[in-house]
């Protein structure tokens, strides 16, 4: 008889781009070398508990990607793409647009509400 080998366990790795989505990190801003490797599960979860320097600097100054743009001006990310705004921003860059507050901005906030008024509609509906 021969002895039967127990898999390893090996760790799920992914793409620097799925890690950075999952961070909400602009992913050209990252260190070069969170860009040019991989990314285990396990390192994932470390940087989402005790986040180096680089990743609190990025979250707290940006540039955010579309993503994190949109939310923190209270818009969708199609919205942000009419606006004419298709690159990162930084959080000085979303404070200058937030104070200067454009008619596109206005816009596309109320465009927003309504979105979120017409699902929550049509959740009540369904239940």
């Amino acid at each position: 008889m021969t002895a039967r080998k127990t898999p390893q366990k090996t760790s799920q790795t992914m793409k620097p781009s799925t890690a950075a989505k999952k961070l909400d990190v602009y992913l050209p801003a990252t260190p070069a070398e969170f860009q040019e490797g991989v990314v285990s599960r396990d390192e994932l979860n470390a940087l989402q508990t005790d986040p180096p320097e680089w990743l609190r600097e990025l979250r707290r100054n940006g540039p955010h990607p579309r993503s994190v743009v949109a939310a923190r001006l209270g818009v969708s990310i199609s919205g942000l793409a009419r606006a004419g705004i298709t690159e990162a921003l930084t959080t000085d860059d979303i404070e200058a647009i937030r104070a200067e507050n454009p008619d596109w901005l206005e816009h596309e906030r109320a465009t927003q509400a309504e979105v979120r008024r017409q699902a929550t509609e049509q959740k009540q509906q369904k239940s």
